[in-house]
Formats: C-alpha cells, sequence, structure tokens
C-alpha cells in the first residue's frame, strides 16, 4: 500500500508518527514522507535557541543556512532508522506559511498526490498551535478532496508533541491508536538524531516525554506504548 505523510517541519514526522512509520515499513508498505518547510529559521538564532529578533542580518543569514544543511541531513538519517527511502523536502518559510497562499500550497499538495498516488495521507491535526501545521491541514483537506479517480481512501491526523497539547482552547480527540511497543525505541532512536531539536525533560520533546506520551496513550488503549490518531474521513466500496 502507498501511504503519504505530509508534514510541516524537519522532526514533525517522527514526533506525530515515528513508532508507526517505522511498523508499516516493516510490514513492506511503500511510504512517502514530504517535509513542506524549511523549519528552524523562524528562531533568527546562531545556537538554535529561539530569539525575540525578527530581521534576519547577513551573518545570522549564512549561519542559518548552515543549521539548515545539517538538519536536512538530521531528517534523511531520521528517515533511514524508519525505513523510509522516499523523501521530499521543501522550502516553504518556516511558521510563515501564513505568507503562502492557500491555492499555491494545496496546488504543491495536489502535485504530490498525483505524482505518488497514496491509499493514505497522513498528516496535523488541525487544532495545532503551529501555523503551518494548520495550514497543511486545510490544504491537503483540499488537496484530497474526492472524484472518481482519486486514489485517496483515508486522511488521518495526528498530534505533535509542544504543539498540539499547548493549544489550550481545542482539543485533539483521538479515536484510532496503533501499538508501537516494539517500535518505541526506534522512533526514540530517530528522535536522537535530530540532535537539535530535542529539549530537556519535562519538555514534550524530550526523550522521556515522548516514552510518557506513549505509554499515556497505552493506557487508554490497552498497549504498553502507543501512538494516537484521528481518521478525517474514509471511503469505501465495501462495508
Amino acid at each position: 500500500m502507498k501511504i503519504l505523510v505530509i508534514v510541516a517541519h524537519p522532526d514533525d514526522e517522527v514526533l506525530g508518527m515515528g513508532g508507526t512509520i517505522k511498523k508499516l515499513t516493516k510490514e513492506g508498505h511503500n511510504i512517502k514522507i514530504v517535509i513542506l518547510a524549511t523549519g528552524i529559521t523562524s528562531r533568527r538564532s546562531s545556537d538554535y535557541s529561539n530569539s525575540t529578533d525578527y530581521k534576519l542580518d547577513k551573518k545570522l543569514e549564512n549561519i542559518t543556512k548552515k543549521q539548515l544543511k545539517e538538519l536536512q541531513k538530521d531528517a534523511k538519517n531520521a528517515s533511514k532508522i524508519l525505513g523510509v527511502t522516499k523523501l521530499t523536502m521543501m522550502n516553504f518559510p518556516d511558521n510563515e506559511m501564513d505568507k503562502i497562499t492557500n491555492l499555491e500550497i494545496t496546488k504543491t499538495i495536489e502535485k504530490i498526490i498525483n505524482e505518488f498516488k497514496p491509499q493514505i495521507v497522513y498528516t496535523h491535526s488541525e487544532y495545532d498551535l503551529n501555523i503551518d501545521h494548520r495550514i497543511i491541514h486545510n490544504a491537503v483537506l483540499t488537496a484530497t478532496r474526492p472524484s472518481q479517480k482519486f486514489t485517496v481512501k483515508k486522511v488521518i491526523t495526528f498530534e505533535v508533541p509542544s504543539s498540539t497539547e499547548w493549544n489550550f482552547s481545542k482539543k485533539f480527540i483521538p479515536n484510532i491508536f496503533v501499538d508501537i511497543s516494539k517500535e518505541l525505541s526506534v522512533k526514540t532512536r530517530a528522535m536522537k538524531v535530530y540532535q537539535n531539536e530535542i529539549r530537556k525533560f519535562p519538555h514534550p520533546r524530550s526523550i522521556e516525554g515522548l516514552e510518557i506520551i506513549a505509554k499515556r496513550w497505552g493506557t487508554v488503549s490497552g498497549f504498553r506504548a502507543a501512538e494516537a490518531f484521528c481518521l478525517i474521513r474514509e471511503f469505501t466500496e465495501k462495508f
């Protein structure tokens, strides 16, 4: 089966569904990961921390270019750990996708879908705090609108720790749970590749935080560790 994972930033794929991706590749499914935005450039910092400054001077711009190359390398290595060989990284602006028209983003996703022809598409939750996540969610829903020749049968969303749970006014309510008891260690190993994205506990993007989140969803679903998803829509010919 062809499965497309569309995310905003490098590491979102691991944070949101790294265990499930590994499980799917072990089962022999054809997985493609698409990362639409650059990541980290919004921090405006030379040391990967968040700065309150907005403008980039020439020196910082050059440093950021080097950081992006490192981040892209991390994304490739993380994908290999998860068993994925098809990885596309694009250059939409980090945390500024609201500057891009919905039409351009939707057309980009439509082209990817038309070329890859997936049966299942995974993407961000509409309830995320991060603006890029929400914009991509809406564009995916538009790009996957049904037609007679359309291949996509399921659209599924996932949470991203340090985004989904911080949108306190809205809540992600999953209705799919995937057992990642055997894959959790691979998920954390893939996340460790993103050495500049990991934070110290109790930050949700810490290794311990990811393990706690997986075990928490496990307590909800009866597994030792799980990832949670929300089925947005499904088309079936037989019931």
